[in-house]
């Protein structure tokens, strides 16, 4: 019996790590075929079309409370953490940007005491220090600069998203993983909408490749990778999944090694250690997943 509960976790674990892999390679992909977008834009237009898409294919709408626990989680998932994510990128250089973001694992452990009665375990919080720091030296550059509005973006970003995190395990709506994405990209893309008009000039000219990357962003790296997130969320601990993001500077890193002619140091190999040994750690260490309400 433990041996057949052992391999289903495994492969949930696997199935959930899918998502931030390819997360990983939107830094890339929206240099290469997106480049002069704007990132609110680029942000509606990767939830909303997606959204809009799984709805159609869904043809399931929320009831009753739901309406208001998917607006708020299709803003604490994407709205509010994609907006502050490219606050943060802007004032921030790239590897300050990842570091601050790195520290959301350990917010989602906070975060599942009071709201899931999760116990906080040493070795949990351990391994998620450690892996912000793993982020650090895998992306961190020396004498990189420390805007204050930034710092502030991206803690507010990683707060965000292991607030979405939890409550998305804690409020289990009674539809499929493919029903909750489609609700909550959605949700999250109409929000930006205004965001995207009032703050942003209008994009440019679209060309064969931006649709390509369009196409990339919104049906794998939106609708297709939050299906196996949220999925991910439901079967195990917000504390086992939330580490698994930090898979996606590793994807990135090594997508700009192997395409963009990227150099890789030995403290970055170190930091890609270090990563994968606090994911692991993390992985171990958590609870057994109760039932979610």
């Amino acid at each position: 019996m433990q041996v057949g509960f052992s391999t289903s976790r495994n492969a949930n674990l696997l199935l959930t790590a899918l998502a931030p892999a390819v997360w990983g390679s939107t830094y890339i992909i929206t240099t290469q075929l997106l480049a002069g977008w704007h990132p609110l834009t680029l942000a509606t237009l990767r939830a909303l079309p997606a959204g809009l898409l799984l709805l159609l294919i869904v043809r399931v709408l929320p009831k009753g409370e739901w309406w208001l626990k998917t607006l708020l989680l299709g803003v604490l998932n994407f709205s509010l953490f994609w907006f502050m994510l490219f606050v943060s990128a802007y004032r921030l250089p790239g590897g300050v940007a990842a570091t601050v973001g790195a520290i959301q694992p350990l917010f989602v452990i906070l975060f599942a005491l009071p709201m899931l009665g999760t116990p906080i375990r040493f070795v949990g919080v351990v391994a998620a220090l450690a892996g912000m720091g793993g982020v650090a030296l895998l992306v961190l550059a020396p004498g990189a600069k420390l805007d204050f509005v930034g710092i502030a973006a991206g803690l507010t970003g990683a707060v965000s998203m292991a607030c979405g995190t939890v409550l998305s395990r804690r409020w289990q709506p009674p539809v499929s993983p493919l029903i909750f994405t489609a609700w909550q990209l959605t949700a999250g893309g109409l929000v930006l909408v205004p965001l995207a008009l009032l703050l942003e000039p209008a994009p440019p000219a679209i060309t064969g490749q931006n649709l390509i990357g369009l196409g990339y962003l919104g049906l794998i790296g939106a609708a297709g990778t939050y299906i196996l997130w949220f999925r991910g969320i439901a079967k195990l601990e917000p504390s086992t999944v939330a580490p698994l993001g930090l898979l996606s500077p590793i994807v990135a890193v090594i997508l700009g090694w192997s395409f963009l002619n990227e150099h890789l140091t030995i403290l970055q190999f170190l930091g890609m250690v270090v990563v994968l040994v606090s994911i692991l750690a993390s992985g171990r260490t958590a609870p057994a997943p109760k039932h979610a309400t």
